[in-house]
C-alpha cells in the first residue's frame, strides 16, 4: 500500500472515530451525570429565587404566582433545546449561532454585546448582596466586603478550583431548598389566595421594572440558558464527549449512533427536569414566605438591607436561629451564584471571542480558550464589576438592570436555538411538534413582558 493510500485510510479511520458516540449511562449511573443541571439551577438561585421572589411577594402577594410557574415551566423547554443542540452536535451553542446565514457572525455580536452589560452588573449585584450578610455578621463596610467577595470568587474560578466549591454549594443549595420548603409549610399559606394566584392577572399599578428582572432571572436568564450548553459539553454528554471544532456529520453515523444520542437526550431531559422541579419548589417557598411574612407589613428587601430583611423570613418563625440561618443562606447562595456567573460568562465570552477573532483571521493567544477565559475573569468579571459597584453601590438596582436585559434577550436566544436545531439536526433528533411550539410560546411569553416594560419605561420617561 502506498503512503498516500495509508494516509487516506488513516484519515478515514480518524473521521470515523470522531463520529463515534459513547453509550449513555444507565440506571443509577444517571445520578453521576446531574452536575450540569444543578450548576445551571444554582446560577440563578441568588437573584431569581432568593432576591426577586420575596420582593415581588412583598409587593404583590400571590397575585403573580401564575407568572412564576409559567416562567419556570417555559424555561424548561428553552433549556432542553439548548442542551439538545450540544448533546447532538458536540459543539457549543455559539458555534451553532456562528453558522447562521447572513452577515458573518451577526448573531454572535447580537448575543455578546448586551451580555457585556449583564455580566458586569450581575457580578457586582450578586457580590454586593452577599456583602449585606457579612455586614450583619462582622461589621465593616459594604464596599470593602463586596470587593473582597469579587476578588475571592474570581480567584477560585481563575485557579480552576470552582468544581470543588460547586459541589459544596450544591449540597448547601439542597439544604436551603429543604429549609425554605419546611418554613413555607410551617406558615400555613392561605390556600384560597394561593390558588387565586394561579389565575392570570396583573396587579393594579404594577411596576414592570420589578416584574421583568424577576421573570428574566427566574431559574436562568438568557446567559444562563446558553451556559447550559457549556456545562453539558464540559461534562461530556453525548457527542460532546470529545472537544469538537466542527459538529457531528450526521451523514456519517448510523441508526445505532443516533439511538445513543436519543439515550443521552433522555438523560439530559431527566437532569433538566430535576433542576426545574427543585427551582420551582424553592421559588414557590420564597413566594409563600414573602407573601405571608413580608407583604402584610409592607417590608421589601432593599439594597444594603437585603440580608437583614430576608433574615426575617425565618427569624419570625424560628427566632434568632432562624434569622442567622437565613443570613448564612443569603451569604452562601449569593457567593455560589457569583461563582457560577463568573464561570459561565468566562466560558461564553472566551468561546465568542475565539469565533470573532478567527473570523478576522486572528491567531495566537487571542484564539486560545484558556487564556481568553482567564482574561475575562480578571477584567470583565472582577475588575469592572468592582469599579461599577464602587460607582453605583446599589446591588438590587444593578441586578434589576441585568435581569431586564436577560428577559428581553430570552426570545432572541429561543428563536436562534430553534432555528439551528431545525437546520442542523436530522429529523429523528429534532424536537417534537409539541416541544417546538411550547418553546415558541416560551419566547413569546418573555417578549410580551419585555415589550410592556419598554412601553411603561418610555411612558414614564415621557411624563417625567
Amino acid at each position: 500500500m502506498s503512503s498516500s493510500q495509508t494516509t487516506s485510510t488513516d484519515n478515514l479511520n480518524t473521521d470515523s472515530q470522531s463520529q463515534q458516540i459513547p453509550s449513555p449511562p444507565e440506571g443509577k449511573e444517571w445520578l453521576k451525570w446531574l452536575g450540569p443541571s444543578f450548576i445551571w439551577m444554582l446560577s440563578a438561585a441568588g437573584s431569581g429565587e432568593l432576591l426577586f421572589t420575596p420582593r415581588v411577594a412583598a409587593l404583590y402577594g400571590y397575585a403573580l404566582l401564575w407568572a412564576l410557574v409559567a416562567a419556570v415551566v417555559l424555561k424548561w423547554f428553552i433549556n432542553r433545546e439548548v442542551g439538545r443542540f450540544t448533546v447532538c452536535t458536540g459543539i457549543t451553542i455559539l458555534e451553532g449561532f456562528k453558522r447562521l446565514p447572513g452577515p458573518k457572525n451577526w448573531a454572535i455580536w447580537l448575543i455578546l454585546v448586551p451580555q457585556f452589560v449583564v455580566a458586569i452588573s450581575t457580578v457586582a449585584g450578586m457580590a454586593g448582596a452577599a456583602a449585606t450578610a457579612l455586614l450583619l455578621m462582622t461589621g465593616g463596610t459594604a464596599q470593602l466586603w463586596t470587593l473582597i467577595i469579587i476578588a475571592v470568587t474570581a480567584a477560585i474560578v481563575f485557579l480552576g478550583q470552582y468544581d470543588g466549591v460547586e459541589k459544596v454549594s450544591s449540597y448547601i443549595g439542597i439544604g436551603r431548598t429543604l429549609a425554605v420548603v419546611a418554613a413555607a409549610v410551617f406558615v400555613f399559606p392561605n390556600l384560597g389566595q394561593l390558588g387565586g394566584g394561579l389565575v392570570p392577572q396583573i396587579p393594579q399599578d404594577v411596576k414592570y421594572q420589578e416584574i421583568l428582572p424577576w421573570l428574566g432571572f427566574m431559574l436562568a436568564g438568557a446567559a444562563g440558558l446558553m451556559w447550559y450548553s457549556y456545562w453539558v459539553g464540559a461534562r461530556g454528554y453525548g457527542a460532546a464527549t470529545a472537544r469538537r471544532e466542527t459538529p457531528v456529520d450526521f451523514s456519517q453515523i448510523g441508526e445505532e449512533q443516533r439511538q445513543k444520542l436519543r439515550g443521552w437526550l433522555k438523560l439530559m431531559t431527566f437532569s433538566n427536569t430535576l433542576a426545574v422541579v427543585g427551582a420551582l419548589l424553592a421559588a414557590l417557598s420564597f413566594l409563600i414566605l414573602g407573601a405571608e411574612l413580608l407583604h402584610p407589613e409592607g417590608v421589601v428587601p432593599e439594597e444594603n438591607q437585603v440580608a437583614e430583611t430576608l433574615g426575617r423570613l425565618l427569624g419570625d418563625l424560628w427566632g434568632p436561629f432562624g434569622f442567622w440561618f437565613m443570613v448564612a443562606i443569603v451569604f452562601v447562595t449569593f457567593c455560589s451564584t457569583t461563582l457560577s456567573v463568573q464561570d459561565g460568562f468566562g466560558r461564553m465570552f472566551a468561546d465568542g471571542t475565539q469565533i470573532l477573532v478567527q473570523g478576522f483571521g486572528g491567531a495566537g493567544r487571542w484564539v486560545n480558550e484558556n487564556f481568553l477565559r482567564k482574561f475575562y475573569i480578571v477584567t470583565l468579571l472582577a475588575a469592572l464589576p468592582a469599579a461599577v459597584y464602587l460607582f453605583f453601590g446599589e446591588p438590587v438596582g444593578l441586578l434589576q438592570t441585568a435581569g431586564a436585559i436577560e428577559a428581553a434577550h430570552i426570545p432572541i436566544v429561543t428563536g436562534l436555538t430553534l432555528y439551528i436545531n431545525h437546520r442542523m439536526l436530522p429529523q429523528a433528533l429534532r424536537p417534537s411538534a409539541f416541544t417546538f411550539w411550547s418553546t415558541v410560546l416560551a419566547g413569546v411569553f418573555f417578549a410580551i413582558f419585555a415589550v410592556i416594560y419598554l412601553i411603561q419605561l418610555l411612558g414614564g420617561s415621557g411624563g417625567s
